[in-house]
């Protein structure tokens, strides 16, 4: 596959992020809210939506596309752009955006960050990709689980656990090294400090642990 394919590829993903993000979770929002459903709620609830579809199924879809690394890492810096400047502006995307916390914006960045690193200096795209899911797919369901249960934002051992039985199944597809750091970032996952937040500890920390056993 040639460098011009995988670009083309890079901008049909863009645009499937930006229905997911701009059309499916605002109509998500409109519709609940509209019938009760607390709009704090709804936001944390299609952050974890955009988690998984946007975050989650492009990570696992990059080994069988893209070879090179740089598609993916201009990929996530124009995501993170894309979600920084309704924070500069003051224009959030009020259905999954919240004033104060730009954690989706550390989302993107470390979401093509760590793919970069892995393929770029192990040759593997794997090593960077399962530490995406455990943050895409694995702090979803514990945000989806607080979320039902608290109707807030918060943490809670609850959500550790589902995150946990989420992530070892990810895990397992790297062997032993994988369930290791799938139960290390489940536990870390409930602790951060002012901007350094799970979006940048689950990733990074898992990646560091694999690429010690790569």
């Amino acid at each position: 596959m040639s460098v011009v394919d995988e670009v083309v590829y890079a901008a049909v993903l863009l645009v499937w992020v930006i229905v997911v993000v701009k059309v499916l979770t605002k109509r998500i929002y409109d519709r609940y809210v509209s019938r009760g459903v607390d709009g704090k709620v709804m936001v944390y609830y299609n952050r974890k939506i955009i988690h998984i579809l946007a975050g989650g199924i492009i990570s696992l879809l990059t080994p069988f596309i893209f070879r090179n690394p740089f598609i993916i890492l201009a990929f996530s810096i124009i995501l993170t752009i894309f979600s920084l400047i309704p924070y500069k502006t003051g224009r959030l995307n009020y259905w999954y955006q919240v004033s104060g916390n730009i954690f989706d914006v550390h989302f993107c960045l470390m979401w093509g960050l760590v793919m970069f690193l892995s393929k770029f200096f192990l040759n593997d795209w794997w090593t960077g990709v399962v530490p995406v899911l455990f943050m895409s797919v694995g702090d979803a369901v514990t945000g989806i689980v607080r979320n039902a249960f608290f109707r807030k934002r918060t943490k809670s051992w609850w959500g550790n656990l589902a995150m946990l039985l989420t992530c070892l199944p990810i895990g397992a597809l790297l062997g032993f090294k994988g369930v290791f750091s799938a139960f290390v970032v489940s536990l870390i996952e409930r602790y951060e400090y002012k901007w350094v937040d799970d979006n940048i500890t689950v990733p990074l920390v898992s990646f560091f642990i694999l690429s010690a056993f790569h």
